[in-house]
């Protein structure tokens, strides 16, 4: 496929959108990104950006206001939605926000490509929350490895799971993940659905309810407790974001055989670490014991969550190459200076 393409990256500010702008620049696409600059520290990813790619289209809007930037998104051939509301606990303090941030917005974004721009590939980030929080499986908690394992799918989570909406963030998550599945199947529209795990890397701020491993590192930098939520036992697989970046480009060069698909994408098995585990290794990282202050469990927390991989590595013959030990590494050598300097 040819790369000089262009493409529109809305939450282009974001962790996941910085990194994804750097990614396609250097791939050739000309990237302009939607952004509204609500999400802490992002003023600094507009300014790396700014250095670091040129040309570059930077439009401070809401999503949903799709005509301040509509002859971008009419002219662009890769969209790329990463927008959107992130946190359950938001999402149950102001559930109309969540709503707006989400489901209408996205919404309002997918028609609009419709009617302006049908031929464009379009990549949205769902999430794995919208299977809810998979109480209806078996788990053995593991005392010696400080982890919940998922008896009943031992070997991951694939998209057969039957999907459960879970808080006002899986409701509007979930629902936006039908409609561009359905807007394939009704309309004929090129897109692809990603239903992430834990994604990290560079670029991510990292707060209590979004970005956890990178939230943790930077408290224990400046010397603060770590609050958890439950035993942390509970088991993530730890994506980089440079792995799912890779897939993303794959899915676009290989549209034919994805449109219209969903899939489930992590660390899988091999880069999957309970929230203990995460910790020992950041004491470790840090030669220091962690201060851990255990709180209740939050509606809608999954105890295990893998993804198997399973079918995006048979569709598009991708699965992830960092393993964990190495991407924290890449996160802390950027987080360092970061704080030095902020």
């Amino acid at each position: 496929m040819c790369r000089d393409m262009k493409m529109l990256i809305t939450g282009g500010a974001g962790f996941i959108g910085t990194n994804a702008a750097l990614y396609f620049h250097n791939l050739g696409y000309q990237i302009a990104i939607v952004d509204n600059l609500s999400r802490v520290g992002v003023e600094h990813n507009i300014d790396y950006l700014k250095k670091h790619i040129e040309p570059l289209e930077i439009i401070i809007s809401e999503v949903q206001d799709t005509t301040s930037y509509g002859e971008e998104l009419s002219q662009s051939d890769v969209i790329l939605h990463l927008a959107g509301q992130t946190a359950v606990t938001i999402s149950i303090q102001d559930p109309l926000h969540d709503f707006n941030n989400n489901l209408f917005a996205g919404m309002k974004l997918l028609e609009t490509i419709r009617v302006e721009n049908p031929g464009a590939i379009v990549i949205y980030a769902s999430t794995n929350k919208v299977y809810g929080d998979l109480r209806h499986h078996r788990y053995h908690k593991e005392e010696k490895s400080a982890q919940y394992r998922d008896t009943t799918c031992p070997q991951g989570i694939d998209e057969d799971e039957p999907l459960s909406f879970i808080s006002p963030y899986g409701c509007s998550k979930g629902a936006l993940d039908q409609y561009f599945l359905d807007y394939a199947r009704t309309f004929n529209l090129a897109t692809v659905v990603f239903r992430q795990s834990c994604i990290y890397g560079p670029f991510q701020q990292g707060v209590e309810d979004q970005g956890w491993v990178a939230h943790f590192a930077k408290l224990i930098m400046d010397n603060q407790s770590i609050r958890v939520f439950g035993d942390g036992y509970q088991v993530r697989d730890l994506l980089y974001v440079n792995d799912l970046l890779s897939a993303y480009s794959s899915a676009i060069d290989n549209i034919s055989c994805c449109r219209g698909r969903a899939f489930n994408i992590g660390g899988g098995l091999s880069n999957a670490y309970s929230v203990i585990n995460v910790l020992h290794l950041l004491e470790q990282e840090f030669s220091i014991k962690i201060d851990i202050d255990y709180k209740s469990s939050r509606i809608g927390d999954q105890l295990s969550f893998i993804s198997a991989n399973t079918s995006i590595k048979e569709r598009l013959g991708w699965q992830p190459t960092t393993p964990f030990r190495t991407g924290i590494k890449h996160l802390l050598s950027w987080q360092k200076p970061f704080l030095i300097a902020n």
